[in-house]
């Protein structure tokens, strides 16, 4: 294609920046040779930052990126920098700091206007065109006329911005003295929507790791209202808009209180989150459609996510031909055409109605209260995305993110451990030699950014902590102690480059990183765990594994800062909730050693066990747990708590009676 305008954006691999490459605007990419532009010009910087299945980022491209008057504006008087927020989450984090210190809100496309520097002056969200103009206006005459105020505005907001990760150092105090399971659910009860599920209102995002925390409740109190808060939340989703019902795979959230429309962006992360959750509620409720969730969900990331390298892309864009979920809806006339005599039973099923849910269209929901043969559901699906695959497909984002593969490869893992299914263990395996091979180092740094085999962005702490989480996962279900020993290592790495001794949390940058405004730090459990509670977890399951008091202590040591948290506002902790579980109740230590010591495994992976750290071998092992127990005719069990073990039993009923 001949384009009128061509930019800097041209060189970048990132799928969202080279959307841009051909706006009239002279945009720079995030690096030295754009700041030092800024400074030798001694302009303001507008810093833009999105991603790529962003809805409203694509309506303010066409309506002012676009726009060669609006161009104008931003190329006379500012340096203008596109930043993608899923390869920088560490420079999205600061302006989505500075956003919410000025607007009291944040969200994306985020516009920030800096000083020379990098320091904010001013962050806003979404701008009509004319609004963009008057804010572009305002700050060229401020810049030019007020250059004193704009210096100590910038002081003010940097100043908020460092004050946000401010850490009350809690160390030596007293674990659990607070922590009252009963409490802490009491918290999401009076917000959950026990009709509908998920926290009350609109919109609704799924929140996984706050249901994972449920389901831990359920298992340590026995409380039935915690186990329903999250199966009808699982019910309601997998019935609903979010849920694919035809090719699988959550749409990002529902705009709605119902989830019936989403925002049709489908994201790696979430269905990763999805898949461990889905499988875990299965291992308590043996529901068959929780199964078929998964198995549908896999089946989606692995037709349309998957890289042929072993790894997985990042999303799906919201809109096809400029029109958002044109690609997932449906009208009346198409699907009685298509469907033929089956239509009006088609029409119970999936709640399909002559006027439509969307825009006089149907974004197809299912009807649990119709049963119907699996087989039956299986030709209308066919028939539908064999047309379906006729349409403009959603734009990829087909960057390969080391922090999203892990929580994918996770995944796959807790699919595998629930459902025994071996092309589950096949994928895990391929995208874990993916992540060893090409994003991990020699010195065992890692790499963020994968794209058509260039390897680019030093890694930020959730793509070290997401990846250790993940291969320890992998050896739960492998006993391949090489994924044990990466993450070990990798966990050195990270205390070396990225611990700070003055607080006991982790930065969200390394050491060798270029400096930003401010060196956050990463803590509140959100749609995606905070990579400190991730961090926090992995220390404590190697020093369980390990005998590693030093690794004991800096997780212990990070909870007891986060603990009034956790307590007060939980459902922005939930992560880290559940590693206060295992503080509250130390986890039984399982050691299975002899020939059958994986078939063993398996039967106890039938079930739901997260008090329990698993370790085993079919000869001998050097880990603490294993070293003097050394194999013999018959595959024996070890359940040890408290560094003290029981007398070793063969079986997994006599373990299990070990640990009540």
């Amino acid at each position: 294609m001949e384009h009128a305008f061509t930019n800097e954006l041209i060189n970048e691999t990132s799928p969202y920046l080279l959307q841009h490459a051909h706006n009239p605007v002279n945009w720079c990419a995030w690096n030295e040779e754009s700041w030092k532009k800024a400074k030798e010009e001694n302009k303001l910087v507008i810093i833009s930052i999105g991603y790529s299945a962003c809805h409203w980022c694509h309506v303010m491209e066409h309506e002012s990126f676009e726009d060669t008057g609006v161009a104008k504006l931003m190329n006379e008087h500012f340096i203008c920098i596109k930043v993608d927020r899923e390869e920088r989450p560490d420079v999205d984090q600061i302006y989505m700091d500075a956003v919410q210190l000025i607007t009291g809100r944040g969200g994306w496309p985020l516009n920030a206007i800096a000083l020379p520097d990098g320091r904010p002056v001013y962050a806003g969200t979404y701008f009509p065109k004319e609004n963009w103009k008057q804010v572009l206006n305002y700050f060229t005459d401020y810049w030019q006329n007020h250059r004193e105020e704009a210096l100590e505005r910038a002081t003010e907001i940097t100043k908020g911005i460092k004050q946000m990760d401010t850490i009350a150092n809690a160390e030596g105090r007293i674990l659990n003295a607070e922590f009252n399971r009963d409490a802490v659910f009491a918290k999401f009860d009076t917000v959950w929507d026990y009709e509908k599920g998920g926290r009350r209102g609109a919109p609704k995002f799924p929140m996984p790791v706050n249901m994972q925390y449920m389901l831990r409740s359920y298992f340590y109190t026995g409380n039935n209202k915690a186990l329903q808060a999250v199966t009808v939340t699982l019910d309601n989703m997998m019935n609903g808009g979010i849920y694919d019902q035809m090719g699988g795979g959550f749409a990002r959230y529902s705009v709605d209180d119902s989830w019936e429309i989403p925002h049709f962006e489908k994201m790696l992360y979430d269905n990763a989150q999805l898949v461990s959750l889905y499988s875990e509620a299965y291992q308590i409720t043996k529901n068959e459609r929780y199964k078929e969730t998964v198995y549908e969900t896999l089946n989606f990331v692995e037709r349309e996510l998957s890289d042929e390298a072993g790894g997985f892309y990042s999303a799906l864009d919201a809109d096809s031909e400029g029109e958002e979920g044109k690609f997932y809806v449906w009208t009346y006339e198409e699907l009685k055409k298509l469907i033929g005599n089956d239509f009006d039973e088609f029409c119970k099923i999936y709640e399909v109605t002559e006027y439509g849910n969307f825009e006089e269209k149907n974004n197809l929901t299912r009807n649990s209260k119709f049963q119907i043969p699996n087989s039956k559901l299986d030709v209308w699906k066919a028939k539908l995305l064999t047309e379906r695959a006729t349409r403009i497909r959603p734009s990829l984002d087909d960057k390969v993110l080391t922090s999203w593969n892990a929580l994918m490869l996770k995944g796959y893992c807790d699919a595998y451990k629930t459902f025994g299914e071996k092309k589950f263990l096949d994928r895990a395996l391929k995208c874990a030699e993916f992540l060893k091979t090409k994003m991990l180092q020699p010195d065992y740094s890692i790499k963020r950014n994968y794209k058509n085999g260039r390897i680019t962005i030093n890694g930020f702490l959730d793509d070290y902590s997401f990846t250790c989480e993940a291969f320890l996962a992998l050896y739960d279900i492998t006993f391949d102690e090489q994924w044990l020993t990466l993450s070990k290592n990798i966990t050195d790495h990270v205390i070396q480059h990225f611990y700070n001794v003055n607080t006991g949390m982790f930065f969200y940058t390394s050491i060798s990183d270029e400096p930003l405004i401010a060196r956050k730090t990463e803590m509140s459990d959100n749609v995606i765990p905070a990579s400190n509670s991730s961090m926090a977890k992995v220390l404590f399951v190697l020093a369980e594994i390990y005998n590693n008091k030093d690794y004991y202590e800096k997780s212990k040591r990070a909870l007891q800062n986060m603990q009034d948290n956790i307590v007060g506002y939980p459902s922005y902790y939930g992560n880290w909730a559940i590693m206060l579980d295992w503080f509250t109740d130390e986890p039984y230590e399982v050691a299975i050693v002899g020939e059958k010591a994986f078939e063993l495994k398996q039967q106890f992976d039938k079930q739901f066990l997260p008090n329990c750290i698993f370790v085993g071998t079919g000869g001998k092992s050097s880990l603490p747990l294993l070293e003097d127990k050394n194999p013999n005719e018959e595959t024996l069990i070890y359940v040890c708590r408290n560094k003290t073990c029981g007398l070793p039993v063969r079986t997994v009923e006599d373990a299990m009676k070990q640990m009540r």
